[in-house]
């Protein structure tokens, strides 16, 4: 979508550059053969894989046990915390189910062809395994606040936990690192890229550059702005309580719009699966083959799920548990919910309609190609696309806002005054995302997030021994009864 005129194209011209220079930074890469490798994406399937392989497969072997805790089965209201564990799940999974869902599969897909959509699926399974660990560090090491309520996350488990094994200077400076690293990267994943395609959405689907919208993402911005701080300003039980109710509805009309799609193009699903799968291993005039279309499927696999960048370990601390390891648990179900389910479908949906390996989709990419997507099967679906939209646009935005609190309140205490200054810049950052091209919001986010990942996968590589001890010990009381359902 092109940039809109006067001060929108003004801010866009200003941003462009400072965001295209920040991701160079972020993503530098090392050639291998005929591919380059941005050293962070292989910093970030490494941890993945050791973290998979180290539980031994706890992605898979714990699943079932994660759904039950999930239900609520072993429940505790006298246990310390602020929100359930449904509610924790609902708050985190929010900040991830969003339109990195649509527009960075369909990205995905119009680079590297459907077999990106395979490694997408990959990263998602392997993902679960960081975010177990994650979670987990979240609730072991975060910190009562003196209004009672928790923090935890990263910052913490970095400071705490390599503290304990006789690193403080490494664990505070890690810990600094990444609430700085989260500050930034919250306005760039969790706000600008959220209200850009929000605000991209609404203009496709009432119109295109016809639209009354057009030219508006100032006003639009604000709009979005008001309503975001309607529900930031309640803090955490605010948050929850909106995210519990508006995940699940979100999902499920997504989901369901989405695999009526499919089924109206039934007869090219046969296909559209070989595409993927042979896709995955031999792309055809995509730059660095295999190993190319891999490293894109894993890059935006991670912006979605956000496994092994750390951020949901936010939300997991304020859980209410006596037990760590539960909390890890049910966070693997986020990159399972998030990528191996709603990303796959957002894949299957563009292979089977719109997708032609013989021609190029051109300028059309993120939510635009979804858009157009849904549309070859009914024109008006682009409408019920563009709530849904705007829904995982805002949820993502209140769930990240928290997540960049933390660390504005790690960085500067926890006071009201810290807090309403944040919440302040958070607003400004949402319209600034309706006025800024998605290529200068695609830069800043991607580099903002991957930018977590050094201090938080460097974490877990360290803190692994003492979540193994946690999780065998909690396995064993789950075993013998000690930790048993309450219902």
């Amino acid at each position: 979508m092109p940039p809109d005129t006067g001060f929108d194209a003004s801010i866009d011209a200003i941003f462009r550059p400072i965001a295209k220079g920040f991701s160079d930074i972020v993503f530098f890469a090392v050639p291998i053969g005929d591919t380059e490798v941005p050293w962070v994406v292989a910093w970030l399937v490494a941890g993945a894989v050791f973290c998979t392989v180290y539980f031994r497969f706890i992605n898979l072997r714990a699943f079932g046990h994660a759904l039950r805790l999930v239900r609520g089965d072993f429940d505790n209201p006298d246990d310390p915390g602020d929100v359930s564990h449904f509610r924790a799940l609902t708050t985190a999974v929010s900040g991830t189910v969003g339109v990195g869902n649509i527009a960075h599969v369909a990205i995905a897909i119009s680079v590297g062809g459907p077999g990106a959509a395979f490694w997408l699926v990959v990263a998602g399974l392997l993902g679960m395994s960081s975010k177990f660990v994650e979670c987990t560090l979240g609730v072991m090491y975060r910190r009562e606040n003196p209004d009672g309520t928790m923090s935890g996350g990263p910052m913490y488990y970095l400071q705490r936990g390599l503290a304990e094994l006789g690193w403080p200077r490494l664990g505070r400076a890690l810990g600094i690192y990444y609430a700085a690293c989260v500050i930034i990267g919250c306005l760039g994943v969790g706000s600008m890229f959220q209200s850009n395609q929000a605000y991209v959405q609404m203009v496709t689907s009432t119109g295109g550059p016809e639209s009354w919208l057009a030219g508006r993402g100032f006003a639009v911005g604000l709009v979005l702005a008001v309503l975001v701080a309607l529900v930031i300003v309640g803090g955490i039980q605010s948050i929850a309580r909106v995210t519990s109710r508006l995940v699940p509805f979100m999902v499920v009309l997504y989901v369901g719009t989405a695999l009526f799609v499919i089924a109206a193009n039934a007869s090219e699903l046969p296909w559209a699966i070989r595409a993927v799968v042979v896709g995955a291993f031999r792309p055809e005039g995509v730059a660095g083959g295999a190993l190319g279309v891999l490293i894109l499927g894993f890059r935006r696999a991670a912006f979605s799920n956000e496994a092994g960048i750390g951020s949901a370990s936010i939300a997991h601390a304020a859980a209410r548990t006596r037990e760590p390891v539960s909390e890890g648990i049910v966070a693997l179900l986020e990159p399972f919910i998030d990528t191996v389910v709603i990303c796959s479908i957002t894949a299957l949906v563009i292979t089977v309609t719109v997708y032609d390996p013989s021609a190029p989709v051109g300028n059309v990419s993120g939510v635009e190609l979804t858009s157009s997507a849904f549309a070859s099967v009914v024109p008006w679906f682009p409408i019920p696309l563009a709530v849904v939209v705007v829904l995982f646009a805002f949820s993502t935005m209140i769930a990240w806002s928290y997540y960049g609190l933390a660390g504005w309140l790690y960085l500067f205490g926890p006071s009201r005054v810290a807090k309403s200054v944040w919440n302040a810049i958070f607003c400004v950052s949402v319209v600034l995302g309706c006025v800024t091209q998605l290529e200068s919001v695609l830069d800043f986010s991607d580099a903002t997030v991957f930018a977590m990942a050094l201090a938080n996968i460097l974490g877990l590589y360290l803190l692994a021994p003492i979540v193994k001890r946690e999780l065998d010990t909690y396995l064993a009381k789950v075993r013998s009864g000690e930790i048993a359902p309450r219902r």
